[in-house]
């Protein structure tokens, strides 16, 4: 995996920032948050993008960060909505493991609370359930390895994945 990089994906809270800093400083990688991305370019938080913009506006603005993204040897935890984007994968997948953090529906609802300070991309009508499973499907399409995040600590799962590259 020598120049490779990390990709973290999985649902909103599951642990992707928090364990791809840490991850990264275990095995002495680079570390990016697309999400601090995407503010930095835009200049405001990932809620008021959505607000204001709209969720197809935010997702072109979340595929174009992706796409401008050119590195190596870095732990790159995404959005948990880049998944939507088969562009930004394709890129993200060339010269890296992805790892999908996988986190139960119920776990899901108790990490998040209130989801919408967060700047999540839920569509109108649409439920966090229903949103689950949509997600589901593509996180393990675009999975290389997955991990369980249930009962899991940060360390647990750093360490699973590190025993699992």
């Amino acid at each position: 995996m020598k120049n490779g990089n990390v990709i973290l994906i999985g649902m909103p809270a599951s642990g992707k920032s928090t364990v791809g800093v840490i991850l990264a400083k275990v095995l002495g990688m680079n570390f990016i948050d697309t999400d601090i991305v995407i503010q930095h370019r835009e200049g405001t938080k990932l809620n008021l993008i959505i607000d204001k913009k709209g969720i197809d506006a935010f997702m072109k603005c979340e595929e174009e960060a992706i796409l401008a993204t050119n590195v190596s040897n870095t732990v790159i935890s995404t959005g948990g909505s880049a998944v939507y984007s088969a562009a930004a994968m394709e890129h993200l997948k060339r010269d890296a493991v992805v790892v999908y953090l996988k986190v139960g529906l119920r776990e899901l609802k108790r990490r998040l609370g209130n989801f919408k300070e967060r700047g999540i991309v839920i569509k109108p009508g649409e439920t966090l359930e229903g949103m689950y499973k949509a997600r589901s499907v593509l996180y393990e399409k675009y999975a290389d390895i997955t991990v369980g995040e249930n009962g899991a600590s940060i360390e647990d799962t750093v360490t699973e994945i590190k025993r699992r590259l």
